[in-house]
């Protein structure tokens, strides 16, 4: 009871105010006042929606491509036995340990053409214009998030691995199978339930990226890194158009909503079995 008081609380009546106001024009200080479907049809209707889904989407599947395998292999390194590991795991775990607008305000300082880390060194190749370029930026974007959230991600395939019987991996010593091979044959497929999961909360929390792209690109150049999350607040906050921001608000939810059916249904009947099957 007290979880589903709290969850009503701070999910459902926020949603459902959320909700009530993409049905209303609203300023954010003033009246509210009911407009029907205006709010919807202006938001359906306008272009910058329609590149604004397209770049969340990229940044969505861009960033699952580069964290999804060095997560696993970091989890899987990170799951010997060996002493030094303990050290090099809470290594890699500090950068989930920062807030996304301190990290974004330390890579835009060092990734300065004129002040940053490539003047420092005098090294031509890093003095680009990184987040004045389209390409570039977009690409600092996923290194940042990626390099954010990979620790996250790499323990939870840590503990995966470690779950997985030792008994199997003998076998396949016994038949002659190199790590190589027990990696294919055996890690990946007893990880198949903590990949979903993995997967799910990357594609969900790419959804609702807004803080540091806001710090390093504020949605440029141009509306190259203009994800939902910022058209929503650029909407609601500097055009005082709460409805139309309330709409992309529900389209959020509702698109991570059918992402994560969608990707609990690649999990098949035992999705919710542990990957301890072959124990």
């Amino acid at each position: 009871m007290p979880a589903l008081a709290i969850f009503v609380a701070f999910g459902v009546i926020p949603l459902v105010g959320v909700l009530f106001l993409s049905f209303t024009s609203w300023d954010g200080l003033g009246e509210i006042h009911m407009s029907g479907l205006t709010s919807w049809r202006a938001v359906l209707a306008d272009p910058g929606l329609v590149h604004a889904v397209l770049v969340t989407f990229l940044v969505m599947a861009v960033s699952w491509a580069v964290q999804t395998p060095a997560s696993i292999l970091i989890g899987v390194f990170l799951a010997g036995h060996q002493r030094y590991r303990t050290l090099l795991a809470v290594l890699y775990f500090v950068p989930l340990l920062l807030s996304s607008a301190a990290i974004a305000i330390a890579y835009k300082a060092l990734l300065d053409p004129n002040f940053g880390l490539g003047a420092g060194l005098g090294i031509d190749l890093l003095t680009q214009d990184w987040l004045g370029e389209p390409v570039l930026a977009f690409s600092v974007v996923i290194f940042v998030v990626s390099w954010q959230f990979i620790p996250f991600h790499s323990l939870i395939y840590q503990g995966g691995v470690r779950q997985i019987p030792r008994s199997l991996y003998e076998a396949a010593e016994m038949d002659g199978a190199g790590r190589v091979r027990k990696f294919f044959s055996i890690t990946l497929p007893q990880l198949k339930y903590t990949i979903i999961t993995s997967s799910t909360l990357m594609v969900v929390g790419s959804l609702t990226f807004f803080d540091l792209i806001f710090v390093l690109t504020v949605g440029g150049p141009g509306d190259a890194t203009r994800v939902l999350a910022l058209d929503m607040w650029k909407r609601g906050f500097q055009a005082g158009l709460m409805g139309p921001a309330s709409v992309i608000a529900v389209i959020l939810v509702l698109v991570g909503l059918v992402l994560a059916l969608l990707l609990r249904r690649l999990g098949g009947r035992d999705a919710n079995a542990s990957q301890m099957e072959g124990a």
